[in-house]
C-alpha cells in the first residue's frame, strides 16, 4: 500500500499557500494548514478547496497555531507528522515592516528558528526525515552588489523584513548542515497573482483600475514609480517549491524569470488593457515610500532550470493582463470581444 503523503503548511491562507494547497492536493497530498485564530474568517483564498473534516476522503485539514507560538507548533507537528513542510507564513509587507519591525522579525526570522527547532526534536526522536522549505525572498537582495543576482550574490537587506528573511536563510542553512536536516530555501523573486494581497503594489494597481473603470474611485496614490522589480505568476512559482523537496539533496535556488521591469511599466500595461493613460489617474504620495528604498531586483534562474527542470509560463504582460481581467470580473464588469491578452475597448456589466 503507497504511503499517502503528508504536507504542513504555514501561511496557507495567503497567495502561496492557497496555490500550493491546490498543488499538492493535485497529487495525492493530505495538506495541513496552520491558521491564526481571528474573530473574523480569513480562509477566502483556500475556501474553494476547504471539505469538512467529517466528511470522507477530506485532505485538506486546518490547526489553530502561529510561528511566535513554539509550543504550539511542536504539538501540532507531533498530531500532523508530516513529511514535507512549506514556511510560508510571514508578517510579508515590505513597507509594514518599518512600522512594525519587531512583530515582523519574531515572526519572519525567530519564527523559522522555532519551527526548525520543532523539525529537529521530532526528527531526532522519531528517526522520520521531514523535508522542510523555507520561503526566501530577493528582497534579501536589497542594496544589490551583482546584476542578475544568483544564489552566491551577497545579500544586503534594506528592510526590517528583508533582514528577518536573511536570517531565516542563514539558520536554515546552519540547522541543514549542523542536524542533517533536508531544508531547502527558495529564494523567490516577486510572485503576483488575482489572489495578491491588496495592500501589495501590483494588485493595488489592478484593483483601483477596475474600480476606476466602474466608477468607484478616481485616483489612484503609489510611492516609488520607479523601482524595478522581476515579476513572475505565483502559480509557477509555487511548483517550484515543491520540485525542491523532491531531489535527492536539498540545496538553494533562486526563483525569478530572469526579466525586470519599473512599476511605470507595470500601469502602462495595466491602464493600457483598457485604453486608459495611467498618468490622467496615478498621483504620488510620499507615505508610501519606504526609509530605505530598494530600487533595482532581477534574478538569474540558470540553476533551477538546470537542476529542477523549472521555467516560469506566464510572461509579464500576460501577468498583467490576467491580474486586471479578474479585477474587472470582480466588478461585475467582463470585456465584450473577451480574451486576456487583447486590449478592450468596452466593457459589460455582469448582472
Amino acid at each position: 500500500m503507497t504511503q499517502v503523503k503528508r504536507a504542513l503548511l504555514t501561511g496557507i491562507t495567503g497567495q502561496d499557500g492557497s496555490y500550493l494547497s491546490e498543488f499538492l492536493l493535485e497529487r495525492g497530498y493530505e495538506v495541513h494548514g496552520i491558521i491564526r485564530r481571528t474573530s473574523t474568517f480569513n480562509t477566502d483564498r483556500i475556501d474553494h478547496i476547504y471539505e469538512d473534516p467529517h466528511v470522507e476522503g477530506a485532505r485538506l485539514f486546518l490547526h489553530y497555531g502561529d510561528l511566535n507560538d513554539g509550543t504550539t507548533l511542536r504539538r501540532i507537528l507531533e498530531a500532523v507528522q508530516p513529511t514535507e513542510i512549506y514556511n510560508l507564513g510571514a508578517q510579508s509587507h515590505v513597507r509594514v515592516s518599518f512600522d512594525a519591525p519587531e512583530y515582523t522579525v519574531d515572526t519572519v526570522g525567530t519564527g523559522t528558528l522555532r519551527l526548525l527547532e520543532a523539525v529537529r526534536d521530532y526528527q531526532q526522536r522519531t528517526g522520520i526525515q521531514v523535508r522542510f522549505y523555507q520561503a526566501g525572498s530577493s528582497e534579501m537582495f536589497g542594496l544589490v552588489q551583482a546584476v542578475p543576482q544568483t544564489e552566491t550574490t551577497p545579500f544586503y537587506p534594506r528592510s526590517p523584513y528583508a533582514c528577518a528573511k536573511v536570517f531565516a536563510h542563514w539558520i536554515t542553512v546552519n540547522y541543514r548542515e549542523s542536524y542533517d536536516l533536508f531544508a531547502c530555501n527558495g529564494i523567490l523573486f516577486n510572485h503576483e497573482s488575482p489572489r495578491r494581497g491588496e495592500t501589495f503594489v501590483t494588485r493595488k494597481i489592478t484593483r483601483a483600475l477596475a474600480r476606476i473603470v466602474a466608477g468607484q474611485q478616481k485616483k489612484l496614490y503609489l510611492g516609488n514609480l520607479d523601482a524595478k522589480r522581476d515579476w513572475g505568476y505565483a502559480k509557477d512559482y509555487v511548483q517550484a517549491m515543491w520540485l525542491m523537496l523532491q531531489q535527492e539533496k536539498p540545496d538553494d535556488y533562486v526563483i525569478a524569470t530572469g526579466e525586470t521591469h519599473s512599476i511605470r511599466e507595470f500601469l502602462d500595461v495595466a491602464f493600457r488593457y483598457v485604453n486608459l493613460d495611467w498618468q490622467d489617474y496615478v498621483e504620488f504620495d510620499e507615505r508610501y515610500l519606504r526609509p530605505t528604498e530598494v530600487e533595482l531586483l532581477i534574478g538569474d534562474p540558470a540553476k533551477a532550470k538546470q537542476a529542477l527542470g523549472w521555467e516560469p509560463s506566464v510572461t509579464f504582460e500576460q501577468l498583467v493582463n490576467l491580474m486586471v481581467e479578474a479585477d474587472l470580473k470582480a466588478q461585475g464588469l467582463v470585456p465584450l470581444n473577451g480574451s486576456v491578452p487583447q486590449i478592450n475597448q468596452e466593457f459589460a456589466t455582469v448582472r
